[in-house]
């Protein structure tokens, strides 16, 4: 639960809530991962540690990176899981440039990554490091798989993703692709 949420339960508004936090008044546990304040106990790195990775795509969609690690955290213990990690970023999923998603990959104490939506995870190709993730006994789970349920529709929008890349550059990419498979749908021809 985040301190957001824990004020509302309790009848006390946020900003009193967070000053309780900062001045260490907080009648309860709390820490902070990236900039959400976590209610209860920080989870300790151990064999076997479930990690929640969120991502976003640039610094001003860092509230996004927020509400991604409340949900799926919320999620995850909802489901029977013990977070003992949360991993946020910022970085592109076109390119190969995140170095605390590849740190995430590399440790081998980390059994469960649990992300939002396959897109959060890797744009191309996430079947095969689900693979190497699953050859090692650990395995990614996403929250929310509904994203795009055609494996066709998936396809095309990969590949249109690629293509505006290279032509408009990485950053709104994703969003030309999606725009271009819309009207596709939507021709009559």
């Amino acid at each position: 639960m985040n301190l957001k949420e824990w004020a509302t339960s309790q009848g006390v508004s946020y900003a009193t809530a967070l000053r309780w936090y900062k001045a260490g008044k907080l009648p309860v546990p709390a820490y902070q991962a990236g900039r959400l304040i976590v209610i209860g106990e920080p989870g300790v790195a151990a064999p076997g540690t479930v990690a929640v990775y969120a991502r976003v795509s640039s610094s001003d969609q860092s509230a996004d990176l927020d509400r991604q690690v409340a949900w799926v955290s919320a999620w995850a213990t909802t489901n029977g899981y013990q977070v003992g990690k949360i991993v946020t970023e910022v970085g592109s999923a076109i390119n190969g440039d995140r170095r605390k998603f590849l740190a995430l990959l590399r440790d081998p104490s980390v059994s469960t990554i649990i992300v939002e939506h396959r897109d959060r995870f890797a744009r191309f190709g996430a079947e095969y490091v689900e693979a190497a993730l699953a050859a090692s006994g650990r395995r990614l789970v996403v929250v929310d798989p509904s994203g795009v349920e055609e494996d066709l529709v998936r396809d095309v929008t990969e590949i249109l993703t690629s293509l505006c890349a290279r032509l408009y550059g990485r950053r709104g990419a994703a969003n030309r692709a999606a725009r271009a498979v819309v009207a596709l749908c939507e021709d009559p021809a």
